[in-house]
Protein backbone atom coordinates (compact mmCIF):
# COMPACT_ATOMS: atom_id res chain seq x y z
CA UNK A 1 0.00 0.00 0.00
CA UNK A 2 2.82 2.43 0.77
CA UNK A 3 4.28 2.68 -2.75
CA UNK A 4 0.79 2.68 -4.29
CA UNK A 5 -0.12 5.71 -2.17
CA UNK A 6 3.16 7.47 -2.92
CA UNK A 7 4.52 6.98 0.59
CA UNK A 8 8.29 6.42 0.88
CA UNK A 9 8.59 2.80 2.01
CA UNK A 10 11.44 0.69 3.31
CA UNK A 11 11.38 -3.08 3.71
CA UNK A 12 13.52 -4.59 6.46
CA UNK A 13 16.33 -6.91 5.35
CA UNK A 14 14.27 -9.99 6.26
CA UNK A 15 12.96 -12.97 4.29
CA UNK A 16 9.41 -11.89 3.43
CA UNK A 17 8.23 -15.51 3.67
CA UNK A 18 9.51 -15.67 7.27
CA UNK A 19 8.28 -12.48 8.94
CA UNK A 20 8.57 -14.11 12.37
CA UNK A 21 12.35 -13.75 11.94
CA UNK A 22 12.15 -9.94 11.88
CA UNK A 23 14.44 -8.52 14.56
CA UNK A 24 14.45 -5.19 16.34
CA UNK A 25 17.72 -4.29 14.59
CA UNK A 26 16.22 -5.03 11.15
CA UNK A 27 13.14 -2.93 11.83
CA UNK A 28 15.20 -0.11 13.33
CA UNK A 29 17.50 -0.07 10.28
CA UNK A 30 14.57 0.14 7.86
CA UNK A 31 13.05 3.00 9.89
CA UNK A 32 16.35 4.91 9.90
CA UNK A 33 16.74 4.62 6.12
CA UNK A 34 13.67 6.78 5.42
CA UNK A 35 13.16 8.43 8.81
CA UNK A 36 9.93 6.45 9.07
CA UNK A 37 6.94 7.63 11.09
CA UNK A 38 4.71 4.58 10.41
CA UNK A 39 5.38 0.85 10.59
CA UNK A 40 3.36 -2.29 9.90
CA UNK A 41 4.27 -5.82 10.99
CA UNK A 42 2.43 -9.06 11.68
CA UNK A 43 1.86 -10.15 15.29
CA UNK A 44 4.56 -12.82 15.10
CA UNK A 45 7.03 -10.33 13.62
CA UNK A 46 6.39 -7.87 16.45
CA UNK A 47 6.78 -10.67 19.01
CA UNK A 48 10.27 -11.39 17.67
CA UNK A 49 11.11 -7.68 17.54
CA UNK A 50 10.36 -7.54 21.26
CA UNK A 51 12.34 -10.72 21.93
CA UNK A 52 15.43 -9.39 20.12
CA UNK A 53 15.32 -5.79 21.35
CA UNK A 54 18.15 -4.22 23.31
CA UNK A 55 17.47 -1.73 26.08
CA UNK A 56 18.93 1.17 24.05
CA UNK A 57 20.07 2.01 20.55
CA UNK A 58 16.81 2.03 18.58
CA UNK A 59 16.72 5.65 17.45
CA UNK A 60 14.82 4.72 14.29
CA UNK A 61 11.97 3.32 16.36
CA UNK A 62 11.89 6.45 18.52
CA UNK A 63 10.53 8.47 15.58
CA UNK A 64 7.57 6.21 14.87
CA UNK A 65 4.18 7.77 15.57
CA UNK A 66 1.96 4.90 14.39
CA UNK A 67 2.59 1.14 14.57
CA UNK A 68 0.02 -1.19 13.03
CA UNK A 69 -0.30 -4.96 13.26
CA UNK A 70 -2.77 -7.32 11.62
CA UNK A 71 -3.01 -10.67 9.88
CA UNK A 72 -4.14 -12.56 12.98
CA UNK A 73 -5.44 -11.68 16.44
CA UNK A 74 -2.81 -9.54 18.19
CA UNK A 75 -2.28 -10.28 21.91
CA UNK A 76 -2.41 -7.20 24.12
CA UNK A 77 0.72 -8.47 25.89
CA UNK A 78 2.66 -8.17 22.63
CA UNK A 79 1.32 -4.66 22.04
CA UNK A 80 2.31 -3.51 25.52
CA UNK A 81 5.84 -4.81 25.01
CA UNK A 82 6.05 -3.05 21.64
CA UNK A 83 4.78 0.18 23.21
CA UNK A 84 7.88 0.26 25.42
CA UNK A 85 10.06 0.25 22.28
CA UNK A 86 8.13 2.98 20.45
CA UNK A 87 7.39 5.58 23.15
CA UNK A 88 6.03 8.20 20.75
CA UNK A 89 3.75 5.91 18.75
CA UNK A 90 0.09 4.95 18.84
CA UNK A 91 -0.46 1.21 18.44
CA UNK A 92 -3.32 0.16 16.18
CA UNK A 93 -4.65 -3.27 15.21
CA UNK A 94 -6.88 -2.78 12.15
CA UNK A 95 -9.21 -5.66 11.30
CA UNK A 96 -10.18 -6.66 7.79
CA UNK A 97 -9.46 -9.09 4.99
CA UNK A 98 -8.28 -9.07 1.39
CA UNK A 99 -11.84 -8.55 0.16
CA UNK A 100 -12.66 -5.64 2.48
CA UNK A 101 -10.09 -3.60 4.38
CA UNK A 102 -10.43 -1.94 6.80
CA UNK A 103 -13.47 -3.12 8.74
CA UNK A 104 -12.58 -2.00 12.26
CA UNK A 105 -9.71 -0.40 14.12
CA UNK A 106 -8.65 -0.13 17.75
CA UNK A 107 -5.80 1.32 19.80
CA UNK A 108 -3.94 -0.41 22.62
CA UNK A 109 -5.53 1.80 25.28
CA UNK A 110 -8.98 0.80 24.01
CA UNK A 111 -8.04 -2.90 23.98
CA UNK A 112 -6.91 -2.69 27.59
CA UNK A 113 -10.19 -1.07 28.61
CA UNK A 114 -12.19 -3.71 26.71
CA UNK A 115 -10.30 -6.59 28.35
CA UNK A 116 -11.22 -5.25 31.78
CA UNK A 117 -14.89 -5.51 30.79
CA UNK A 118 -14.54 -8.88 29.06
CA UNK A 119 -11.29 -10.71 29.93
CA UNK A 120 -12.33 -13.94 28.18
CA UNK A 121 -13.96 -12.48 25.09
CA UNK A 122 -11.25 -13.25 22.56
CA UNK A 123 -9.46 -10.36 20.84
CA UNK A 124 -11.15 -6.95 20.66
CA UNK A 125 -10.68 -5.28 17.25
CA UNK A 126 -12.73 -2.17 18.01
CA UNK A 127 -15.82 -0.61 16.49
CA UNK A 128 -16.44 -0.60 12.71
CA UNK A 129 -14.80 2.26 10.83
CA UNK A 130 -17.04 4.90 9.22
CA UNK A 131 -18.94 3.36 6.31
CA UNK A 132 -18.45 -0.26 7.39
CA UNK A 133 -21.11 -2.49 8.92
CA UNK A 134 -20.77 -5.72 10.87
CA UNK A 135 -23.44 -8.38 11.43
CA UNK A 136 -23.12 -11.48 13.61
CA UNK A 137 -25.16 -14.40 12.27
CA UNK A 138 -25.69 -18.04 13.31
CA UNK A 139 -22.91 -20.53 12.63
CA UNK A 140 -23.46 -22.81 9.65
CA UNK A 141 -26.19 -20.68 8.10
CA UNK A 142 -27.58 -21.27 4.60
CA UNK A 143 -25.86 -18.75 2.24
CA UNK A 144 -28.97 -18.54 0.03
CA UNK A 145 -30.15 -15.70 2.28
CA UNK A 146 -28.68 -13.21 4.73
CA UNK A 147 -29.70 -14.24 8.28
CA UNK A 148 -31.02 -11.82 10.84
CA UNK A 149 -28.36 -10.61 13.31
CA UNK A 150 -27.83 -12.34 16.63
CA UNK A 151 -28.24 -10.45 19.89
CA UNK A 152 -25.29 -8.52 21.32
CA UNK A 153 -22.87 -10.77 23.16
CA UNK A 154 -23.86 -13.88 21.15
CA UNK A 155 -21.11 -15.65 19.22
CA UNK A 156 -21.62 -16.31 15.52
CA UNK A 157 -20.03 -15.79 12.13
CA UNK A 158 -18.95 -12.28 11.17
CA UNK A 159 -20.47 -10.70 8.04
CA UNK A 160 -19.17 -7.33 6.83
CA UNK A 161 -20.46 -4.73 4.40
CA UNK A 162 -18.84 -1.55 3.08
CA UNK A 163 -18.65 0.45 -0.17
CA UNK A 164 -15.09 -0.87 -0.65
CA UNK A 165 -15.93 -4.59 -0.59
CA UNK A 166 -14.38 -6.28 -3.64
CA UNK A 167 -16.74 -7.02 -6.53
CA UNK A 168 -16.30 -10.77 -6.29
CA UNK A 169 -14.26 -13.78 -7.36
CA UNK A 170 -13.51 -14.00 -11.07
CA UNK A 171 -14.71 -17.36 -12.39
CA UNK A 172 -15.06 -18.89 -8.91
CA UNK A 173 -18.81 -19.29 -8.93
CA UNK A 174 -19.08 -21.64 -5.95
CA UNK A 175 -16.84 -19.39 -3.87
CA UNK A 176 -18.89 -16.36 -4.90
CA UNK A 177 -22.15 -18.06 -3.87
CA UNK A 178 -20.77 -19.07 -0.48
CA UNK A 179 -18.96 -15.82 0.30
CA UNK A 180 -21.77 -13.41 -0.70
CA UNK A 181 -24.94 -14.60 1.06
CA UNK A 182 -28.14 -14.00 -0.84
CA UNK A 183 -26.07 -12.80 -3.81
CA UNK A 184 -25.93 -9.42 -2.07
CA UNK A 185 -23.32 -7.02 -0.76
CA UNK A 186 -22.61 -8.69 2.59
CA UNK A 187 -19.25 -10.49 2.68
CA UNK A 188 -18.82 -13.68 4.68
CA UNK A 189 -15.55 -13.24 6.58
CA UNK A 190 -15.15 -16.84 7.75
CA UNK A 191 -14.29 -15.47 11.20
CA UNK A 192 -16.33 -16.04 14.33
CA UNK A 193 -16.90 -13.55 17.10
CA UNK A 194 -19.42 -11.28 18.76
CA UNK A 195 -20.33 -7.63 19.20
CA UNK A 196 -20.54 -6.48 22.80
CA UNK A 197 -23.11 -4.20 24.38
CA UNK A 198 -21.17 -1.03 23.45
CA UNK A 199 -20.64 -2.04 19.81
CA UNK A 200 -17.08 -3.38 19.95
CA UNK A 201 -16.27 -6.35 17.70
CA UNK A 202 -14.46 -9.33 19.23
CA UNK A 203 -12.81 -11.98 17.06
CA UNK A 204 -12.84 -15.52 18.46
CA UNK A 205 -11.21 -17.47 15.62
CA UNK A 206 -12.18 -19.07 12.32
CA UNK A 207 -15.55 -20.69 11.64
CA UNK A 208 -13.80 -23.74 10.19
CA UNK A 209 -11.90 -24.21 13.46
CA UNK A 210 -14.82 -24.14 15.88
CA UNK A 211 -14.82 -27.23 18.12
CA UNK A 212 -18.19 -28.98 17.65
CA UNK A 213 -18.50 -30.30 21.20
CA UNK A 214 -21.42 -32.06 22.89
CA UNK A 215 -22.08 -29.06 25.11
CA UNK A 216 -22.08 -26.62 22.20
CA UNK A 217 -19.54 -24.89 19.94
CA UNK A 218 -16.19 -23.80 21.42
CA UNK A 219 -14.27 -21.05 19.65
CA UNK A 220 -10.49 -21.25 19.57
CA UNK A 221 -9.09 -17.80 20.40
CA UNK A 222 -10.62 -17.29 23.89
CA UNK A 223 -9.30 -20.72 24.93
CA UNK A 224 -5.85 -20.06 23.44
CA UNK A 225 -5.61 -16.64 25.08
CA UNK A 226 -6.37 -18.19 28.47
CA UNK A 227 -3.70 -20.85 27.95
CA UNK A 228 -1.07 -18.39 26.75
CA UNK A 229 -1.66 -16.04 29.67
CA UNK A 230 -1.52 -18.89 32.18
CA UNK A 231 1.67 -20.45 30.82
CA UNK A 232 3.42 -17.34 29.52
CA UNK A 233 3.82 -18.90 26.07
CA UNK A 234 3.63 -17.21 22.69
CA UNK A 235 1.40 -19.66 20.87
CA UNK A 236 -1.08 -22.49 21.51
CA UNK A 237 -3.84 -24.19 19.53
CA UNK A 238 -7.30 -25.27 20.68
CA UNK A 239 -8.63 -27.98 18.36
CA UNK A 240 -11.40 -30.56 18.21
CA UNK A 241 -10.79 -34.31 17.90
CA UNK A 242 -13.52 -36.82 17.21
CA UNK A 243 -16.86 -36.93 15.35
CA UNK A 244 -18.96 -33.86 14.62
CA UNK A 245 -21.29 -33.04 17.47
CA UNK A 246 -19.13 -34.87 19.99
CA UNK A 247 -15.66 -33.46 19.44
CA UNK A 248 -13.25 -33.38 22.38
CA UNK A 249 -11.25 -30.24 23.13
CA UNK A 250 -7.48 -30.76 22.84
CA UNK A 251 -4.91 -28.08 23.66
CA UNK A 252 -1.51 -28.09 21.95
CA UNK A 253 1.12 -25.80 23.49
CA UNK A 254 4.08 -24.63 21.43
CA UNK A 255 7.34 -25.24 23.32
CA UNK A 256 10.42 -24.75 21.11
CA UNK A 257 13.06 -27.38 21.72
CA UNK A 258 10.73 -29.76 23.53
CA UNK A 259 9.62 -33.16 22.20
CA UNK A 260 6.16 -33.57 20.74
CA UNK A 261 3.65 -35.53 22.78
CA UNK A 262 1.67 -35.38 26.03
CA UNK A 263 2.37 -32.37 28.24
CA UNK A 264 3.77 -32.93 31.70
CA UNK A 265 1.37 -33.07 34.63
CA UNK A 266 2.08 -29.52 35.82
CA UNK A 267 1.39 -27.90 32.44
CA UNK A 268 -1.70 -30.02 31.86
CA UNK A 269 -3.05 -29.09 35.29
CA UNK A 270 -2.48 -25.37 34.78
CA UNK A 271 -4.21 -25.50 31.40
CA UNK A 272 -7.25 -27.29 32.79
CA UNK A 273 -7.47 -24.80 35.65
CA UNK A 274 -7.63 -21.87 33.21
CA UNK A 275 -9.84 -23.21 30.42
CA UNK A 276 -13.57 -22.89 31.00
CA UNK A 277 -14.38 -26.10 29.09
CA UNK A 278 -13.54 -29.79 29.69
CA UNK A 279 -10.12 -30.51 28.17
CA UNK A 280 -9.60 -34.08 26.91
CA UNK A 281 -5.83 -33.81 26.44
CA UNK A 282 -2.96 -31.34 26.64
CA UNK A 283 -0.08 -31.87 24.23
CA UNK A 284 3.14 -30.01 23.45
CA UNK A 285 4.91 -29.51 20.12
CA UNK A 286 8.20 -27.78 19.27
CA UNK A 287 6.34 -25.61 16.73
CA UNK A 288 2.88 -25.03 15.32
CA UNK A 289 2.14 -24.72 11.58
CA UNK A 290 1.47 -21.13 10.49
CA UNK A 291 0.78 -19.31 7.23
CA UNK A 292 3.70 -18.19 5.08
CA UNK A 293 2.44 -14.61 4.67
CA UNK A 294 2.21 -13.51 8.31
CA UNK A 295 3.61 -16.51 10.22
CA UNK A 296 0.67 -15.87 12.57
CA UNK A 297 -2.40 -17.79 11.39
CA UNK A 298 -2.28 -21.28 12.94
CA UNK A 299 -3.31 -24.17 10.68
CA UNK A 300 -5.58 -25.71 13.31
CA UNK A 301 -6.84 -28.34 10.87
CA UNK A 302 -3.31 -29.74 10.57
CA UNK A 303 -2.86 -29.56 14.36
CA UNK A 304 -6.15 -31.41 14.89
CA UNK A 305 -5.17 -34.16 12.44
CA UNK A 306 -1.79 -34.59 14.19
CA UNK A 307 -3.40 -34.66 17.64
CA UNK A 308 -5.99 -37.19 16.50
CA UNK A 309 -3.30 -39.49 15.12
CA UNK A 310 -1.09 -39.18 18.21
CA UNK A 311 -3.90 -39.77 20.69
CA UNK A 312 -4.89 -42.88 18.75
CA UNK A 313 -1.38 -44.27 19.21
CA UNK A 314 0.07 -43.20 15.86
CA UNK A 315 3.04 -41.05 14.85
CA UNK A 316 3.70 -38.20 17.30
CA UNK A 317 6.33 -36.27 15.33
CA UNK A 318 4.59 -33.32 13.62
CA UNK A 319 4.69 -33.39 9.85
CA UNK A 320 4.78 -29.63 9.33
Amino acid sequence: YGPALGIPTALPACDVTKPAQLTAAMLDDACRRIDATMAFASPSALANVVATAEHTGHEGLDHLRIVMSAGAPVPSETLRAVAALVPAAELHTPYGMTEVLPVADVELIEIEAAEIDEPDGGVCVGVPVAGAEVRIVPLGFDPETVPEPLAAGTTGEILVRAPWVSEGYLGLWATQRTARPGAGDWHRSGDVGHVDLVGRLWVEGRAAHVVDATGGPITSVPVERAVERALGVTRSAAVGVGPAGAQQLVIVVEQPGSPAGPADIEIAGRVRNEVAHPVAAVLTAPSLPVDIRHNAKIDRAAVAAWADTGLAGGRTKPGW
